[in-house]
């Protein structure tokens, strides 16, 4: 990994939300943890003051399977929306084009390592774009391979990649596909996007899950130029990678788990890797100028009133050429127990609010799956707890795609009806979004 000075890695701040107490013998201690990072030095992606950005290498892959070619609008505008993202690459971040069928091709440039971005090598790839034509299967684990292949050959700090797909992985066994996620992950980031109606929900967000990037379904094949322009923009604003949130318990303390919950819920429980005695780090991926919420859960051995202890520390940390790794920002989680049964039952409001926004995530999903195999009943109780939680919290984006599913007869109750008749770009919007979060009011 590249070494960054101090001048070109942003400030990280830590902020740790918390009821510190604990009624006698209590042993579970919550804790929203508010990592904020600024100052990267760039608006938009183009670095401020006449400096060049961080050294950046990005691979887009486009689905150029048969089913593309059905409405031609489909490949056309994948074609377009490629170009426009290849305009937003910053003059000198490397970049390569992979067209994906049931194989991976390298389209530009086509000689086994990355472009660097500048107007000839961005006209040349717009140049190669015109020449893709669909036609074969769709194998996204080779793209996946083709991808890390090539950045891993690239002297980068930022390795991303951007893939678009209309389909199924049909021409591949999942535990393939598997494999390639497992031997990607942590090496690239990557945003998924679905175009039209026929690919599938689950496969694609397991990728962006697996490589720490977003999800979104473009359900007109004419929005695509808007989506990917924003989404190399965003990949532009980067300013450091494989940042890992470090947890540190004393003896006798564990975490039970570690979940990002803005701007969307991950569950990062199962992806530590220890760092020492009684710590372990959970992958955050890139950071540019940004804000996120994650939901810590430590058990603690029970104590008496009057006793306190430090639940858990945690500390931002950058991986270092040298083998030690740079600490960004630190905060504390605390333990205090009480018989003040006013303060030991009050729950943090921080706390409450993601608890719930992590609900409403589940409650879509499981919604939208007993729909799926016939269980009105469940689809209705499920969906309505989602209605409830989505007003509550004052989460409208989610409220709104919620409606073109149910019938909302009381929304502060949950009371719904499913519709008889639903969209299957409505009820894909519904299940790739449900993940995404409204921020605790501060």
């Amino acid at each position: 990994m590249a070494n960054f000075s101090k001048s070109n890695v942003p400030q990280f701040s830590v902020d740790v939300y918390q009821n510190e107490f604990l009624p006698e013998g209590g042993r579970e201690v919550n804790a929203i943890v508010t990592v904020t990072s600024t100052g990267g030095g760039t608006s938009g992606g183009r670095p401020a003051d006449g400096q060049s950005g961080p050294s950046a290498g990005v691979v887009l892959m486009v689905d150029c399977s048969g089913s593309m070619e059905y409405p031609p609008t489909k490949m056309r505008g994948a074609r377009e929306a490629t170009a426009v993202a290849i305009d937003a690459l910053r003059d000198g971040v490397s970049f390569a084009v992979v067209a994906g069928t049931h194989q991976a091709r390298e389209v530009f440039p086509a000689n086994g390592a990355l472009a660097v971005a500048g107007p000839a090598t961005r006209a040349q790839a717009k140049q190669a774009l015109r020449k893709l034509t669909a036609g074969g299967g769709t194998a996204i684990g080779t793209w996946l391979r083709l991808a890390d292949r090539l950045l891993g050959g690239a002297e980068v700090s930022i390795r991303h990649g951007i893939l678009l797909t209309d389909g199924r992985n049909e021409h591949e066994k999942p535990e393939e596909l598997q494999a390639a996620l497992d031997s990607c992950a942590g090496r690239f980031t990557c945003d998924a996007r679905g175009v039209g109606t026929d690919w599938e929900v689950k496969e694609l967000t397991g990728i962006a899950s697996a490589l720490l990037g977003s999800v979104d379904i473009v359900a007109d094949p004419q929005g695509l130029a808007a989506d990917f322009q924003s989404m190399m923009e965003n990949a532009m604003g980067k300013e450091v990678a494989d940042v890992a949130l470090r947890l540190w318990t004393p003896q006798g303390s564990e975490i039970a788990f570690v979940k990002q919950v803005a701007p969307t819920v991950e569950d990062l429980t199962a992806r530590r890797t220890e760092a020492g005695p009684r710590a372990g780090d959970y992958p955050t991926g890139s950071w540019g100028d940004e804000s996120r919420d994650y939901h810590v859960q430590v058990r603690v051995p029970a104590a008496g009133v009057g006793q306190e202890m430090l639940a858990a520390r945690l500390s931002l940390v950058l991986p270092q050429p040298d083998g030690a790794p740079r600490v960004l920002g630190q905060g504390l989680v605390r333990a205090v127990w009480t018989d003040d049964m006013a303060s030991s039952t009050r729950i943090s409001p921080q706390v409450a609010h993601y608890t719930g926004q992590a609900e409403l995530a589940q409650v879509i999903q499981q919604g939208l799956e007993a729909r799926k195999a016939g269980d009105l009943d469940g689809a209705t109780a499920k969906l309505g707890r989602a209605v409830q939680l989505a007003s509550a919290s004052g989460n409208a984006d989610t409220a709104k795609l919620l409606a073109k599913v149910v019938d909302v007869v009381d929304a502060a109750s949950g009371t719904v009806r499913l519709k008889a008749r639903v969209a299957d770009a409505d009820e894909m919007t519904l299940e790739t979004r449900s993940t995404k979060t409204v921020r605790v009011k501060k």
